[in-house]
């Protein structure tokens, strides 16, 4: 039987020989026999060597077992596992089948290339510039990022030119909307310069209507995005999310870019929404620099953009009510108590919404949405700013409000709330905490006023009047100001006086006498008949006049009247 020798000796051998060593000194040289050395130049020396391998060394473990039973396992449903086998083996032969894990690896492994089923191909697409983008959301997993230390729950829109790979990714709150897809595509073709012929989504509900079959309905909204922006709709068959594969897998390459940014800056903390934005165009604008070339060839053939933007905001009517809110998708916004009884127009975005009486903005709001299970119930966004008007007129209502925690602007504010309720009378504690909300709303000093609070409630001083002198609602007697005058001189007075006395008064005038009025000699009687009808005649109509009802009537026929003067007559009532 031929010795076995290892790789390093045939080949320092062979190395020997080439260089032209004699036989027996390359032998010597490897450390194998010369005997050896001739068989390795015959060519005789490793007859097996070149041929497959097609003899067991040890007996097969599962001869009993395979043919028998596994084999039509594996015929009666190819998706087995290995593991699944062996424990089957374990269970129906306790003992005997221990340590055959990796032969039955091996075993199905094989079977599965020679009789398993075909699998299914994944073609390479040959893409041609200028002819598709593709949009996608898609969410940031395994690291949690926040904004001012509080959970920012968030998805990325992710819109990518098949051809050069170009891409253009944003933050949007809230689901897959219409909204976010409308906003996050048309910042995506005005950043990129052009628009393509194709636009492919998957099949989303604020783009299709899935009711069934294999041509779902546009909805009107994306319809018209898209025909404002000549673009031809597309999507993949549902649930099959390899066939929008030039834009799912890029979602991985720069997720793993994004996390890693995230990493080397020490902080997934933001101040903002805006500052987490502009890290990610940071990193997006890193790998669009490596398509710079595909890119330019494929801008020149893009569609040119519009002239305008389409709408990308949904619009509602909504009426103020008498507490000073709007609804808005299950959630209650406070707004300016001004605004009670006016009907609303409005533009909803992902992020926020403003409001407009006829074409004038009056309202800026930032949009709350409902995440996971907490939309078992219904949200509200209360800002006490709003509110704070009324509450001082009404500090008690403060009390008893169904909004009380929301009035609050945050945690601190909540446990100064509590504070004060154990420390102070209830009645006044609300009219100090609705005062302590005036001053923060109208010199904005959210902070500055609460830490004041916090103090005077940790000295047990805390009282209303202080805190309005402490923020100069009220004059403060320490802190008054005078102001200090010169009198002038007063002998001008003297001056006046003496100028007065130095011409004489005139005398003073008595009022014109008037002569009395003469009484009429000629008495009453002169003017009338030899008759008191005259007499009785006045006295009736007197009597009515006083009476202010009408005359009474005669018994006897009317008399003829004796025509007399203004004088006589007044003369007349006079003595009557």
């Amino acid at each position: 039987m031929p010795v076995q020798i290892n790789i390093q000796q045939y080949q320092l051998y062979m190395n020997k020989r080439d260089s032209g060593a004699k036989q027996a000194t390359a032998a010597a040289t490897a450390g194998i026999s010369v005997r050896t050395g001739s068989r390795i130049d015959t060519g005789t020396h490793q007859p097996q060597r070149g041929q497959p391998h097609d003899w067991l060394t040890r007996a097969d473990p599962l001869e009993q077992v395979w043919l028998s039973e596994l084999d039509p396992m594996l015929q009666r449903e190819p998706r087995l596992e290995p593991m699944t086998l062996f424990e089957y083996l374990q269970e129906t032969y306790p003992g005997k089948y221990e340590g055959v894990l990796r032969t039955m690896q091996r075993r199905v492994e094989r079977w599965k290339a020679s009789q398993g089923k075909p699998k299914e191909v994944m073609f390479k697409i040959r893409h041609e510039p200028g002819e598709m983008g593709l949009s996608d959301f898609t969410h940031l997993k395994g690291v949690t990022v926040t904004l001012q230390g509080q959970l920012f729950q968030h998805l990325l829109y992710h819109y990518r030119l098949a051809y050069s790979g170009w891409q253009y990714i944003q933050v949007i709150q809230g689901g897959e909307s219409f909204v976010g897809l409308s906003q996050g595509l048309q910042n995506a073709l005005a950043a990129c310069g052009g628009v393509p012929q194709i636009h492919r989504t998957d099949s989303l509900s604020a783009a299709y209507r899935n009711v069934g079959g294999r041509n779902p309905k546009l909805t009107q909204m994306y319809s018209e995005v898209c025909s404002h922006y000549r673009l031809r709709p597309t999507h993949n068959n549902k649930g099959v999310a390899h066939e929008n594969g030039s834009v799912e897998s890029p979602h991985g390459h720069f997720k793993r870019k994004l996390c890693q940014a995230l990493f080397r800056r020490g902080s997934l903390d933001f101040a903002s929404v805006s500052e987490y934005q502009a890290l990610i165009e940071q990193v997006v604008a890193k790998q669009n620099a490596k398509r710079t070339q595909k890119f330019e060839v494929e801008k020149a053939l893009l569609q040119a953009l519009p002239r305008y933007r389409s709408p990308d905001y949904e619009v509602l009517s909504v009426k103020v009510s008498c507490y000073s809110t709007i609804n808005i998708r299950s959630i209650i916004y406070s707004v300016p108590s001004r605004l009670i009884g006016q009907r609303l127009t409005i533009h909803l975005y992902h992020d926020r919404l403003i409001g407009f009486v006829g074409r004038t903005e009056v309202l800026a709001l930032v949009r709350v949405h409902i995440h996971g299970s907490e939309k078992i119930r219904r949200g509200r966004s209360i800002n006490y700013r709003h509110l704070v008007e009324s509450f001082r007129r009404k500090p008690r209502a403060f009390l008893h409000c169904d909004w009380q925690a929301d009035v609050l602007p945050n945690e601190q504010w909540q446990q100064l709330w509590q504070q004060m309720k154990q420390l102070i009378e209830s009645d006044t504690a609300a009219r100090i905490m609705v005062e302590a909300l005036y001053v923060a709303a109208t010199q904005d000093k959210e902070a500055e006023v609460a830490t004041y609070l916090a103090v005077q409630l940790a000295a047990q001083t805390l009282s209303l009047r202080q805190l309005q002198q402490a923020f100069d609602l009220i004059p403060n007697a320490n802190t008054m100001t005078f102001i200090e005058t010169t009198q002038h001189n007063l002998a001008t007075y003297d001056q006046l006086l003496t100028s007065a006395c130095e011409q004489p008064l005139p005398e003073p005038q008595r009022p014109p006498q008037t002569p009395p009025p003469q009484p009429d000699e000629s008495p009453v009687a002169t003017t009338r008949t030899a008759s008191n009808s005259g007499a009785l005649v006045l006295c009736a109509i007197l009597a009515g006049i006083v009476r202010g009802g009408k005359p009474t009537a005669r018994s006897s026929p009317p008399q003829p009247r004796v025509e007399r003067g203004t004088t006589a007559l007044w003369k007349v009532l006079f003595q009557l």
